[in-house]
């Protein structure tokens, strides 16, 4: 039996500003955005090349504060050329952080949901 990760909740306290921030800033590709009902709004977002995707929106349940995700991984090939497109794009991001090989680079949207870049060298990735 197969179980696909597909869609991560992100919650946020302005949905078109973080929309805007994925979007224009992170690179996120925009898949829809919908009001089903006057008090639910569906945004769903997919960084580029991922099969997972993060949704964002208005009366969906789970009670979630904004800011209160941390720590998701998005997985790149070389995190010093994606650190410089993030900043280039006004991104406030670190410095990069060598973990014995893994690297990461750290940043948060604009209500403090943090985000990992993270690059694993080919030697140190296990085969599936």
């Amino acid at each position: 039996m197969d179980m696909k990760l597909e869609l991560i909740p992100i919650p946020v306290a302005d949905v078109d500003r973080a929309k805007a921030f994925y979007v224009e800033k992170i690179g996120f590709h925009l898949d829809h955005d919908v009001q089903p009902s006057p008090t639910m709004r569906v945004v769903q977002l997919t960084p580029p090349g991922s099969a997972c995707s993060i949704v964002i929106g208005t009366g969906m349940g789970g009670g979630m504060q904004p800011g209160t995700i941390q720590g998701v991984h998005l997985v790149v090939q070389d995190a010093q050329q994606a650190r410089e497109l993030l900043a280039s794009r006004g991104v406030a991001v670190s410095e990069i952080n060598d973990m014995g090989g893994v690297k990461y680079v750290y940043f948060s949207d604009p209500d403090g949901n943090s985000w990992e870049l993270q690059e694993i060298p080919a030697g140190l990735r296990l085969p599936l």
